[in-house]
Order: C-alpha cells, then structure tokens, then sequence
C-alpha cells in the first residue's frame, strides 16, 4: 500500500513540475495567466475506524487552478494595442460570421489586408455598433460586429467657387516683358497657387498670376492688373477672354470686378467630368504700400478622404481620422467578465472558452460597473513572476525527490520481505 502511496506523490510533483515549467516557457506571452496545481490528501476512512489511527493513501491532483491576477503593462507604439486594467475580456471571433466567440487578455491587434482589426491568429475584435453621432445602437454579444477600417470617408464635390483676397503692392513695375508668359517671371509679377477639386475628389492645382497694367497718375486716377488662372497646363479663360481686368482707385481699394468672375467650362487633363467655378477677388483684395500677400483663400470644394490613422480612447471607442479632415467613430471595444473566470476553459494562443464552471459571458464596455479601464498603446504581459516560479520549481523538485527515496526505501522493505525463507 506505501508503494502507491509514494507514487501517488511522485505523480503530483511530476504534475506541479510540469505546471510549473509551463508557466515559466509562457513568461514572454502577452496575456498568459499562470496556473497553479491544487493537491489534496487521501484518506481511507469509515465510520468503525478509529480516528486516531487513519493512516493516508496519498495525495490527489485536484486541479490545475488559473490565476487571472494583473500582468505587466507595457507602453507600445500602436494605438490598437490595447490592455485592459481591471477585469474584463476581448471578444474575438475566429472567421468573419462565426457563430463561436472566443476572449483573451492578448490585446495586440492589428489590420489585415481587408482592414479588418484582428489579433495574430486572424481573430476578428468584436465591437459594439454605432450611429452616425457615435452613440452605441446595441449591447450583448449578439449583437456585436467585427471591426473594420473604411478606406474612404466623405463623397466628392467639384469646387463651384473660389475666393481670393490679395495685396497687390501699389510700388510695384509694369513687368518688363511685353506680354504674358508663364514661364517667364519678368512678364508678371506676382503669383498664388489654390488647390480644387473636379466631380471625382482629385485635387487640381489653380494657379492665379498677377500682372500690373498702369499705373495710376498721368491723369488716371486708377490702377490696372491682369488676372491669369492656369489648372496645370490648362489656361482658363472667362467669357472667351484670357485674362480678368482688375481696376483699383486711387485709395488702392477694388473697382473691379465687383461680383464673382465666371470661368469658361474645361475639362481637366486625365479627367472625364468638365469643371466650371467662379473667382471671387472681391473679399479683401487691396492695392496698398505693402508686400504681396494672400488675406483670404478658400474653395467649396472637397476630395474624398483617405484613411490616416485610427484611435482608441479609454472607454474603447474606435475613431478613424481621414485626409479631408474627416473623422468617424467607428465602433466601441466589448469587454465581456465571467463569475468564475478559473473555470474557463484553456484553447492555447492566449483564448478561453466559457464552460459551466466559468458561467456564461458577460458584455459590457471599459469603465462600465464591473469592467476595467482600456489602455490604448499598451500590452498586457505575462502575469508569471519568474523568481515565485523557480522557487515553487525547487519545492517540486525536493517533493519529487523525497518520493522517489520512500518508493525506493518501499521497495527494499518489499525485497527484504520476499527474501525471507
């Protein structure tokens, strides 16, 4: 009977080892949980046996328990690693669609090529859906979507109208060159660049170039300019004629144009749609003793967004940024707790499953009754205390020792037993 009894305790050290070493080769995993084995004595017992004299039969492997105490928080470059400080799981599903939801402490995620947010294993991060102000339209995991990115935002408006307000220096030359010329800066004298936008959202560029006439004086109280527009290689003209006449008094303050100049229709090189907008030179263009400058430039104008980068905030609300200026919150982060989180059950690569011991999910969100706070641009390591391991490693490996010498001493007894004549 004392030979089971060794071997009893030989099995359950060699099970603390190996809980043991599987905690210690796990050090390095974001948001591994470390187990720990629970034994318990066995007692041969019945209601005639003298309580005094109950000898044991071993020691019982109860469990192999997890610890779901707080790893270390590390800073990260990316805002979608995200952590949780507190209590709480991510919800991952393993394919777009599936029916099974897997959570995990492992918070490093990234975007795939068809930008859904997923962790290493492809696992799509489960969010709650929103409208278009960003209110959550939902709760429960039932209802909750796979995060993806959108490539765009925004639809595209061809510029209708252009304002430009400028200084024309009033010291300025009539240009040396005769006539225009583009190429030519002696042949004009001042120069401004506008970006527009044709019916698809590309940008075109508007470029403006001023040249002086006249001068006031001689008897003429007014000051003349020219205006030439260029959209790349393309001139502009209004009403067939290539330049707008630009008329200040003799206060330096605009006579004409005093409405919005129309362009002709032309259609951009490389683009099927014709463009056609107004100039606007009436709001702050001045003739005054002082550089050129521009006071006013606007354009109505607007590109399609593209995706620039994306954000997490503390309560697990995704937002995306866009090159227009856009911005769109896109979803917020479910958090899901369990009443017993130590009966979940282990699937490896850092995800758990409920069981009955564990209880079923619940859902929720980051700072909500119950759940931690997120951490964007932060890991969650390993909550393996290296030092506590090897400690508990040497006591196993003592047990394991001191149970192998009382089989062996078990076993001399037997032999001397069997010598016997």
């Amino acid at each position: 009977m004392s030979i089971y009894t060794s071997l009893s305790g030989l099995q359950a050290a060699q099970t603390d080892l190996a809980v043991i070493s599987h905690n210690l080769a796990n050090v390095a995993t974001n948001g591994f949980k470390k187990s720990r084995s629970e034994f318990a004595d066995v007692i041969a017992s019945s209601v005639s046996s003298k309580p005094s004299s109950a000898i044991g039969a071993g020691v019982l492997v109860k469990g192999n328990r997890q610890i779901f105490t707080q790893g270390n928080l590390v800073q990260s470059q990316s805002s979608l690693d995200l952590a949780v400080s507190g209590d709480g799981f991510f919800a991952v599903k393993p394919q777009i669609g599936s029916a099974s939801t897997n959570f995990t402490r492992n918070g490093s995620f990234l975007v795939d090529a068809d930008r859904y947010v997923v962790d290493a294993q492809g696992g799509h991060l489960q969010v709650y859906p929103v409208d278009g102000s960003g209110a959550v339209v939902a709760s429960g995991l039932g209802s909750a979507i796979d995060l993806r990115l959108p490539a765009t935002s925004g639809t595209p408006v061809a510029t209708a109208a252009v304002t430009l307000g400028v200084n024309l220096p009033s010291g300025a030359a009539i240009p040396t060159a005769a006539t225009f010329d583009r190429f030519d800066p002696s042949s004009y004298n001042n120069s401004t660049q506008t970006t527009v936008y044709d019916a698809e959202g590309n940008p075109r560029t508007l470029t403006n170039y001023f040249r002086r006439e006249t001068v006031a004086g001689g008897g003429s109280p007014t000051s003349n300019w020219t205006v030439y527009s260029y959209v790349g290689d393309q001139q502009l003209t209004a009403g067939g004629s290539a330049g707008i006449p630009v008329t200040f008094d003799a206060t330096g303050a605009l006579t004409s144009p005093t409405a919005p100049t129309s362009y002709d229709s032309f259609t951009p090189t490389g683009s099927p749609n014709a463009i056609s907008f107004a100039l606007d030179l009436g709001a702050g263009t001045t003739q005054a003793a002082r550089p050129f400058d521009v006071a006013v430039r606007s354009q109505d104008g607007a590109a399609v967004g593209q995706l620039q980068g994306v954000t997490v905030d503390a309560k697990g609300r995704v937002q995306a940024s866009f090159s227009n200026g856009d911005s769109q919150t896109l979803g917020q982060v479910v958090l899901a707790t369990f009443t017993n989180p130590a009966g979940l059950r282990q699937l490896g690569n850092s995800y758990w499953s409920p069981t009955g011991l564990s209880g079923s999910p619940i859902a929720g969100a980051a700072g909500e009754n119950g759940f931690g706070d997120l951490l964007s641009g932060t890991i969650e390591r390993s909550n393996v205390d290296t030092t506590e391991e090897l400690v508990a490693l040497i006591a196993a490996q003592r047990s394991f020792q001191a149970n192998a010498k009382a089989l062996e001493t078990d076993k001399q007894v037997v032999q001397t037993l069997f010598n016997i004549q």
